[in-house]
């Protein structure tokens, strides 16, 4: 199958998925009620249609997001949720509300983007001193590095009585995605799209930094601002959201075992699967338990865990 015929398909799935996820709730509705029914309208405009998008743009993102990560790190076993970015801007989360609980949602996500930029800055430092003949060290540090962040945070909420707003931040779930509270995912759409004008870039990064700077990479640069891409993205979804482990892990794997490392061509492809896959399970945490909501971030982590043990225990494929 080639990389065309696969985004066709990704494609057509998702726009499926995303027609079903507009008629999944506790509040039946059918596509006949749009033309009959005012109410159905509005359900659909402030809420049905708000949960898709949310959906769709958090799968991509962190799909992308997961991508750029691999690459400047330079091991297929890591991502955001869980090599302390999604836990670092859980915690830049936690002192906003500490310190500036007045504060505005933007101000929140400025302080977020930061303290998860720091965080991915220190887990890079520590894999740099990784034997490169252990590749696996670098996923069980990542691991390692976010519990520690993970377990500071819950024990400064604990000290605070905000147990509550953790577990929010810790399991993504899209059951609060309203009209008006979903928007700041946008910004984290526009940063993946922007990404894949740096696509090249990233590619010849993840041959480490030798091979960058002797064919004229500014390394330094490049991975400043995948770092930095990396961290806007993994804020706002924790802000918005929550933490939805796995995506940015399990989709770029599946994504250059089939088609290769060529971000410029699988990119697009990365994101479209990111997407539908999420939808894909927050729809079947709709139907799991209805009219209850199983957690997407708690649906995907389970799917998610075995196709990593899939990747960790099958054999390496060559690229086409």
């Amino acid at each position: 199958m080639t990389r065309q015929t696969a985004g066709v398909l990704w494609l057509t799935g998702l726009l499926a998925l995303a027609a079903v996820s507009l008629f999944v709730g506790v509040i039946d509705m059918a596509p006949g009620d749009l033309f009959a029914d005012p109410e159905a309208l509005r359900l659909l405009a402030l809420s049905r249609f708000p949960r898709t998008a949310a959906v769709l743009i958090t799968g991509a993102s962190l799909a992308v997001a997961g991508t750029i990560m691999q690459m400047l790190v330079r091991n297929r076993f890591v991502e955001p949720m869980t090599a302390g970015t999604g836990q670092g801007a859980a915690l830049g989360i936690l002192i906003a509300v500490i310190v500036t609980p007045a504060a505005p949602l933007m101000a929140k996500m400025a302080l977020a983007s930061a303290t998860a930029l720091a965080s991915t800055l220190g887990f890079l430092a520590m894999v740099r001193r990784l034997p490169p003949t252990q590749p696996l060290l670098v996923p069980l540090v990542g691991l390692v590095y976010g519990g520690i962040i993970g377990a500071g945070v819950t024990f400064v909420a604990y000290q605070y009585d905000l147990l509550q707003y953790i577990d929010i931040w810790m399991t993504g779930e899209f059951s609060g995605v309203l009209k008006g509270r979903y928007e700041l995912l946008w910004i984290a759409a526009l940063v993946a799209v922007l990404t894949y004008f740096a696509a090249d870039q990233f590619a010849i990064a993840g041959l480490g930094r030798t091979a960058s700077v002797s064919l004229g990479l500014n390394y330094g640069q490049v991975v400043l601002i995948g770092l930095v891409a990396i961290s806007i993205v993994t804020a706002l979804t924790v802000v918005t959201v929550g933490m939805i482990p796995f995506v940015g892990l399990v989709v770029p794997n599946i994504v250059s075992r089939r088609f290769g490392d060529n971000l410029r061509a699988t990119l697009p492809l990365t994101a479209l699967m990111g997407g539908a896959l999420t939808l894909a399970s927050d729809i079947l945490g709709r139907l799991l338990r209805y009219p209850f909501e199983i957690p997407v971030g708690t649906v995907f982590g389970v799917l998610g865990a075995l196709v990593f043990l899939w990747l960790l225990y099958s054999g390496p494929r060559h690229a086409k």
